[in-house]
């Protein structure tokens, strides 16, 4: 009990110390939790007519960043994976970086959900048996199980090694590394459940098919690492932490297989849907074209298509992939334009036109923005915190001191 209270007590007291550029980004992130905090007044106390969602389109940014961000904490098991599977030393010795990085995810994920709910209050009526939701059959309820399971798994497995290393204790494997496991398999449910969330709706034809999952863990396991290659970078320009550049080559071969099988299913995809276009194609069409002067969404489809083949062909050249001062940009690129993609691109045109026919517009309001930069901004203080105590204890800066 006494080393768990120190273990705490030192890495709270490791957290808040920092350079003036620690407390600058920390400060910068601070200023969008403000326009959280009245985005958030504003819909609690008038409710959602605040946002641009509708009866129409009562799925929007809120779920596009959802969905988007499960991605992101279940592509975090490509650095456990090669890590415990296979052994690679380089990631073996950063694994729990990943395992942080998947916990801010998840945090992200659940805001965005209660931002959704219009009445947080409700929330309980998502625990099984408690709640009021057709559990097993409610796949809404299954999401939500799998990611309060993930998190679960990832602090456990990561906050266990973080206390192991401050009290220069040896593992045990018997506990430890089944929580690896189980987290591994465990990624993959998370996403592949999101994706049962939305392709089991015949109503909505953009969704409703069987590739869905699998687009979901290919661009998950590209957009994952290329945050985790950025996130890497800055820890190692910015900290005493040392990253081997064999860890990063390994992800950045993860990026680019990944993607190019993302790619390679959205064509198919796109194809099948306008070689003998049906009324099934209605919201690819609108997505890539627009319709009748509604086309707010086709900018952003050709974005994402452009940055994602541009960036997939600088990085099947080795020379270009291997070099860590451009490899950053080109993964900022990949993971704004997955999340396009899969976010705005997946979420609001598959909503339109509707069941009935219906063509309408979709913008979210201010309200809904800021709340999204302050999710966003609480999900990367938590990184930041997460990351700061794991490299202190990773470089023996927090460490138990015996009497």
């Amino acid at each position: 009990m006494k080393k768990s209270m120190s273990f705490v007590a030192d890495y709270c007291v490791y957290v808040v110390k920092g350079g003036p550029k620690f407390y600058s980004w920390l400060g910068f992130l601070f200023l969008f939790v403000l326009g959280w905090a009245y985005g958030n007044f504003m819909q609690l106390t008038q409710g959602m007519i605040v946002t641009g969602l509708t009866d129409q389109v009562s799925w929007g940014l809120y779920l596009a960043n959802f969905v988007f961000l499960v991605g992101v904490a279940a592509g975090a098991v490509t650095v456990v994976f090669p890590a415990y599977v296979y052994k690679h030393k380089a990631l073996h010795e950063v694994a729990v970086l990943g395992e942080m990085l998947a916990i801010a995810a998840v945090v992200m994920c659940m805001l965005f959900v209660i931002n959704h709910m219009g009445r947080p209050d409700r929330l309980w009526h998502m625990i099984p048996f408690i709640g009021i939701y057709n559990w097993p059959g409610s796949m809404l309820t299954w999401d939500v199980i799998v990611l309060c399971g993930y998190l679960v798994l990832n602090l456990v497995g990561g906050f266990y090694y973080l206390y192991k290393k401050y009290t220069n204790e040896p593992l045990n494997k018997s506990f430890y590394l089944p929580v690896i496991y189980i987290a591994i398999v465990w990624a993959l449910s998370i996403h592949t459940v999101t994706a049962f969330l939305i392709n089991t709706m015949p109503a909505r034809p953009m969704w409703h098919h069987g590739m869905m999952p699998i687009r979901f863990i290919t661009t998950a396991f590209a957009a994952g690492p290329a945050l985790i290659i950025v996130v890497f970078t800055i820890i190692r320009n910015n900290t005493k932490l040392w990253i081997k550049d064999e860890a990063i080559d390994m992800l950045s071969q993860i990026v680019v297989w990944c993607l190019g099988i993302a790619l390679f299913l959205t064509m198919s995809e796109v194809v099948t849907e306008l070689y003998h276009p049906t009324e099934h194609s209605l919201g690819l069409q609108y997505l890539m074209f627009g319709h009748n002067g509604l086309n707010a969404l086709v900018p952003w489809f050709w974005f994402s298509i452009v940055a994602l083949i541009g960036s997939f062909i600088l990085l099947l050249i080795p020379a270009i992939r291997k070099d860590h001062k451009k490899l950053p940009y080109i993964c900022v690129v990949i993971f704004a334009g997955i999340w396009v993609e899969k976010g705005m691109g997946l979420l609001i045109p598959g909503s339109i036109p509707t069941p009935i026919g219906e063509f309408t517009q979709y913008s979210p309001t201010l309200i809904e923005i800021f709340n999204c930069l302050g999710n966003w901004a609480i999900g990367f203080i938590v990184l930041t915190i997460l990351l700061k105590g794991a490299i202190g204890i990773l470089l023996g800066e927090v460490k138990y001191a015996s009497e």
